[in-house]
């Protein structure tokens, strides 16, 4: 991987707390974490966490955020948008719909939100779609063509943190596409532990990283079912820095800017545990900054070298799995862009976005 620059002209400070367990709330024992975000039709801003109950059970809860002097500041409950209903979403030691992330894509005229549906093999993406934030329908959850010069199948392995670009792009061979970036893990500890897990051809790191996959805009506009068929599967960024050294994986969808596509993302650094199910206790989740080529968005032209944003508050520091910050949203309010991100497994916080010139 070539980096033509270690620096994103960015900046991220801290605005404040946005949501903590509610007191009494059964399904918010184990934290509230992790958000999606999207405005509906009349422009209000509305968040869906992830809501973890006894057991480590996730739901996707539902929102509306509270913004007082152009700053999201609170959120008023509204019950929840997504819960696990289907087989493949429960799973017996840990289960649910986890860390959902929303990509409004105008061209189609619906929100869609990627989660993370923890079933019996492990995590494993799905998508729902909604035209109103009111109503969720699953399309299912994402199946990968086979690639026969990657020499894998990426439906075996566990992934996650898979969000979607807003508008088409181009895919590897020109075709006007809509793509979104995941990241598979080489890794059966979920279901079948002394498996020992295939690289894709050409690949030699085995530290979860990210990639890009794409579904042709014609497919997805005559069957909108078609939205969870990718294919060309290409690598774009894969552990860099020593904030980093563990894993990296997508935060918010990407977002245009001058410079190409600007991708906030989390790095882990310390020790895993190698028990998939054990609480981690010796990582450190920080969030960077990358910017994608507008062109050819799985080519990386630019990548923080240090974190825009690391653990150091209260919140950020103590919880269920301590010293993460982990961002999943970003919205624009009155022309300043503010961050959602987790704290710690257990709240959620917000930051501001801001340009350097």
């Amino acid at each position: 991987m070539s980096i033509t620059k270690t620096s994103v002209p960015y900046t991220m400070t801290r605005v404040g707390l946005l949501m903590s367990p509610e007191k009494g709330n059964e399904l918010e024992v184990e934290g509230v974490l992790n958000p999606a975000t999207a405005r509906d039709e009349h422009g209000s801003l509305y968040v869906f966490p992830r809501m973890v109950a006894a057991g480590n059970r996730s739901r996707v809860g539902r929102g509306r955020v509270v913004i007082e002097g152009g700053v999201p500041v609170s959120v008023d409950r509204e019950g929840i948008a997504l819960e696990p209903e289907r087989s493949w979403e429960h799973g017996l030691r840990h289960g649910g719909t986890e860390d959902p992330r929303i990509t409004t894509i105008e061209s189609l005229g619906v929100h869609v939100m990627t989660y993370v549906a923890f079933g019996p093999t492990g995590p494993r993406p799905a998508i729902a779609v909604s035209k109103n934030l009111d109503t969720w329908e699953r399309l299912g959850p994402i199946l990968f063509d086979y690639d026969d010069d990657l020499d894998i199948d990426l439906n075996i392995y566990p992934n996650k943190d898979v969000v979607f670009f807003p508008s088409v792009i181009p895919d590897p061979n020109g075709v006007p596409s809509y793509a979104a970036l995941h990241r598979p893990m080489w890794d059966f500890s979920f279901s079948k532990r002394q498996e020992v897990p295939a690289l894709p051809a050409g690949v030699t790191d085995d530290r979860p990283s990210i990639w890009i996959s794409y579904v042709p805009a014609v497919d997805v506009e005559n069957d909108i079912q078609n939205l969870v068929r990718f294919g060309g599967h290409r690598f774009v960024a894969g552990p860099a820095f020593a904030w980093e050294a563990v894993k990296i994986g997508a935060g918010p969808a990407p977002i245009p800017v001058d410079e190409g596509w600007l991708l906030l993302h989390h790095g882990v650094s310390g020790t895993m545990s190698a028990e998939a199910f054990e609480v981690q206790s010796d990582v450190r989740y920080s969030a960077g900054a990358m910017i994608l080529s507008r062109e050819n968005p799985s080519q990386v032209i630019a990548r923080t070298e240090l974190p825009l944003l690391e653990p150091s508050t209260a919140e950020e520091t103590r919880g269920i799995v301590s010293n993460v910050v982990f961002p999943t949203a970003i919205e624009k309010i009155g022309g300043v862009h503010y961050v959602f991100y987790g704290m710690a497994d257990s709240k959620i916080g917000v930051a501001r976005l801001d340009a350097v010139d």
